[in-house]
């Protein structure tokens, strides 16, 4: 009979030859596959769904007279979502468990979807779009969770972060198929075609996630290991069957099931877990405050800098027209995303998490000022100056702050309070986002790109100035180990 291990200790387990020379590796079972799949497409639907409002926005604001305050209440309405769903009911899913929140937020989501594409008012639909957001608020740490508790830790970097690859691509397809149902549908209803593409699919991963298997590990921390046994399982079943045997040993010092600890929102400020706490919220923060106002914005920008704002058009078609157009900058900028976030999954478990971060908050201020300087020189030096430097801050975001804020997060955290601690760095980082597409329309209309862009320099600055102050570097590092 097989000694007892730990939940993780199974599933970074390898079989042996004969000999005891250990395999290279072990391939996924199609549960951790089905699992890495079905939590791709939150991320997938999120940056579809945010980054496709830089196209329908222009046409929001024209069907209901919107003001530049109430334009950013539209753009900010998602992500005020996603920051009060991470925080309310990311953290449930250390109550109630993975797999149950799994499947409630992506329900919510679907609800919400429904109701936005028939909108009668801006009170609606700003209530619907917040719906939108609070359910993808709960789907950042719950889908993070899913992955990094069911899958081997030498790979927990790649394929956490090639799932969050999704929202770049999710981002790119928005604002593709923006143009697309613009360029069939030239009317100012277009917009809501636009969403209720995104309806079905997600039903069908409504559907599915019902049929994961549960975190061994949330269920261990919750003392219930005859459960955590089955759902591994689950988990690990494959052809061959290894492990033949799943025999889980209580963690050392832990305590019996009556007197499991419920973590508390005040453990995330303890002395134990306060420098997580800051690593995964400052930075996240900062980084939101320049990915979301560029990625909404691109269209806005590229119209305003070169004089094609919404303002100069004077009929339905002048304003879709000038929608087009920005969203064809828009879709060039965005493929960066892509790029970015693939050298992401490549190098975050080899360079490590802290020292891409650092690089890409950098390399964020030299895309950033290249976008500055343009306005002080003539074609074609300006538009070179600004599609690349827009590009570099995409592939800087994407390599470094964007993927990495979202990987520690789901890290740093240890695993009775790892849902909580993700989902109050996801709330905080939201927090940035809100105001960036609140104040984003009126700063830009009174003050100008100049104005908005060095504020993002400074931002991306002390973004890697603060994750090298509470540098705790996760790679490669048993979960369960977090924390200890």
């Amino acid at each position: 009979m097989t000694e007892p291990q730990s939940v993780q200790a199974y599933i970074d387990q390898t079989p042996s030859w004969p000999d005891g020379t250990p395999t290279p590796s072990v391939p996924m079972t199609s549960m951790q596959w089905r699992i890495w799949v079905l939590a791709t497409a939150g991320k997938f639907f999120e940056g579809k769904v945010v980054f496709m409002t830089g196209v329908a926005l222009p046409l929001i604001v024209e069907e209901f007279g919107l003001s530049a305050a109430g334009k950013g209440i539209v753009s900010a309405a998602t992500l005020a979502g996603i920051m009060v769903g991470a925080v309310a009911l990311g953290g449930l899913a250390d109550t109630y468990g993975r797999r149950r929140m799994f499947v409630i937020e992506m329900l919510v989501f679907v609800v919400f979807l429904a109701g936005l594409t028939m909108a009668p008012s801006v009170g609606w639909l700003v209530f619907f779009l917040f719906g939108v957001g609070v359910a993808l608020g709960c789907d950042y740490p719950t889908a993070h969770l899913v992955i990094s508790e069911s899958i081997p830790s030498r790979d927990r970097g790649k394929l956490v972060l090639a799932a969050f690859a999704f929202q770049a691509i999710g981002a790119l397809v928005g604002t593709a198929l923006g143009f697309v149902i613009l360029t069939l549908d030239p009317s100012l209803d277009a917009w809501r075609w636009m969403y209720g593409t995104v309806i079905i699919p997600a039903a069908f991963v409504v559907c599915a996630r019902l049929f994961v298997s549960d975190s061994g590990q949330w269920l261990m921390s919750r003392g219930r290991r005859a459960d955590a046994e089955r759902e591994l399982r689950r988990l690990l079943k494959r052809k061959p069957q290894y492990p033949k045997q799943v025999r889980l040993a209580e963690r050392a010092g832990s305590p019996h099931r009556s007197h499991h600890r419920h973590g508390s929102w005040s453990d995330l400020f303890n002395r134990k877990n306060r420098r997580a706490t800051l690593l995964a919220s400052v930075p996240w923060f900062l980084q939101d405050l320049g990915t979301y106002g560029i990625g909404i914005f691109t269209p806005t920008i590229l119209s305003h800098t070169f004089g094609h704002g919404t303002g100069n058009a004077h009929n339905v078609s002048a304003l879709i027209a000038r929608d087009l157009q920005g969203a064809k900058g828009a879709a060039l900028v965005d493929t960066l995303l892509i790029v970015g976030i693939v050298a992401a999954v490549l190098m975050s478990d080899k360079v490590g998490r802290i020292r891409l971060q650092v690089l890409g908050f950098i390399g964020c201020a030299v895309g950033l000022a290249m976008a500055v300087l343009q306005s002080h020189v003539e074609e074609p030096m300006r538009t070179l100056l600004l599609f690349g430097g827009f590009m570099i801050f995409n592939l800087m975001t994407n390599l470094g702050p964007n993927a990495q804020t979202y990987l520690l997060a789901g890290e740093v955290f240890p695993t009775h309070i790892r849902g909580k601690g993700a989902g109050f760095a996801a709330a905080f980082a939201k927090i940035g986002a809100v105001l960036t597409a609140f104040a984003f329309p009126v700063v830009l209309a009174e003050a100008g790109t100049d104005v908005l862009l060095t504020a993002l320099i400074f931002t991306s600055l002390l973004g890697a100035l603060i994750t090298w102050w509470f540098r705790i570097e996760t790679a490669g590092v048993n979960l369960e180990e977090i924390g200890r």
